[in-house]
């Protein structure tokens, strides 16, 4: 079973790249950030006709998360829990049945937190400490799941090309990593890591300075795996090839393979 999580950066722009990915790749599951379009403008006919089933939570021209899945999706919940007041889409949750049980999936898109020492970093905190919480919580269910998307956080210096580039960003400090190893001690595992553990992987180039042509990336598009889920990983790939097709995301998707279909 493939699990992927792409932030594509505006699904209405990237429609035909991630229809060319479902039919290359033919994924189970995908996990979408990023898709910057309300429930009822998400090109939903497009992708269930390459069928898929579908869910979002989506919130016009910013954020917005989605899954669509091969399998039928169930208990859909959209929102992290934790914070009533908070009305931005960057959460998605659903089961997927598969023919060996059920796996949780979560599509996420942790905040940015830019500029440091602004309630925009604050933000960034404490929703992952919501985030924490409640795996904390799902952790009590002893099933598989799988917490997938663009978390803007570079858990370590090998996990960007110029990790001196990234001192004064959000996605360095070391609260937000602090708070992802936090989050990885509850007794997860990063996908991606487990199957690749040196330098060089990367799954985000800024559009900037020739960051693509110079594989000057960072890291932080992450699955990050129950014990139930880790148990049956087989393999972690990052989709490097779609950065070079026509105007594409700035991020690519990054997949596991998990035995559970």
């Amino acid at each position: 079973m493939r699990i992927v999580t792409w932030n594509v950066n505006s699904i209405k722009q990237r429609l035909e790249h991630l229809l060319a990915f479902l039919r290359e790749e033919r994924p189970d599951v995908v996990c979408l950030q990023e898709t910057k379009c309300v429930d009822e403008a998400f090109p939903r006919l497009e992708i269930e006709g390459l069928g898929y089933n579908v869910a979002t939570h989506g919130q016009k021209a910013f954020n917005g998360v989605a899954i669509l899945s091969r399998w039928r999706l169930e208990d859909v919940a959209p929102g992290l829990p934790g914070n009533d007041a908070d009305d931005h889409a960057r959460y998605l949750e659903a089961v997927v049945s598969v023919p060996r049980g059920v796996v949780r999936i979560s599509s996420i898109y942790l905040p940015n937190g830019n500029p440091i020492g602004t309630p925009k970093f604050a933000y960034k905190l404490a929703w992952m400490e919501r985030l924490i919480h409640h795996a904390a919580r799902l952790l009590t269910h002893e099933e598989p799941f799988v917490l997938a998307g663009d978390f803007n956080v570079i858990p370590e210096p090998q996990d960007a090309a110029n990790p001196q580039k990234w001192t004064n960003d959000a996605l360095f400090q070391p609260e937000s990593r602090a708070k992802y190893r936090e989050l990885l001690a509850l007794g997860l595992t990063d996908g991606v890591r487990a199957c690749h553990e040196g330098p060089g992987v990367y799954t985000f180039w800024d559009y900037q300075a020739g960051a693509w042509q110079k594989n000057d990336g960072i890291r932080i598009d992450h699955l990050v795996l129950s014990p139930q889920a880790a148990d049956r990983l087989r393999g972690a790939s990052v989709h490097k090839h779609t950065r070079t097709w026509e105007k594409p995301s700035d991020h690519v998707p990054v997949s596991v393979d998990l035995d559970l279909a």
